[in-house]
């Protein structure tokens, strides 16, 4: 219990506040975000993206979203096989800064992982987009991606 309070003294004394919920969304502080953001794919608010052909979504995180965590070093993937919901975890990105769970934006079965991550992590980093892709899913519910930003859209979101 003294500890307990040793620590929250220390906390309020160096101004940190801890937020149980910094993990669902990134927001940089020390500088404005930017990389132009494709518009060719579709966004959900926790940083995800999802890029669709033929009612199969290639699923990955946002260059804003590997930016804010720094280096990658391990990446966790779902089974081929495994059904996703949207909202819901489907993985997580370990960085030297933090580790991060990963949101589904859409529901489906995965069809495929991107297999690369597992021996070169650090793609998150230098191919947010195109190399550093997580998974492809096949769409459950196509309409769900009607609830997701467009690239304005999220490029403003990150702005803020």
């Amino acid at each position: 219990m003294a500890l307990r309070q040793v620590l929250s003294q220390a906390a309020v004394a160096l101004r940190v506040q801890h937020n149980p919920y910094s993990h669902l969304v990134l927001r940089s502080l020390s500088r404005p975000y930017s990389t132009p953001v494709p518009t060719d794919r579709v966004y959900a608010e926790s940083h995800e993206w999802c890029k669709t052909v033929d009612g199969v979504a290639t699923i990955g995180i946002s260059d804003f979203a590997q930016s804010e965590l720094g280096d990658v070093v391990f990446v966790d993937l779902p089974e081929v096989g495994a059904d996703v919901a949207k909202k819901e975890t489907f993985g997580v990105v370990e960085s030297v800064k933090a580790a991060s769970d990963v949101y589904s934006p859409v529901s489906g079965e995965v069809l495929e992982v991107n297999t690369e991550l597992t021996s070169t992590p650090s793609l998150v980093n230098s191919s947010a987009f195109e190399d550093g892709w997580m998974m492809k899913v096949k769409l459950s519910d196509p309409s769900e991606l009607d609830s997701l930003l467009d690239g304005t859209a999220y490029a403003k979101s990150i702005e803020a």
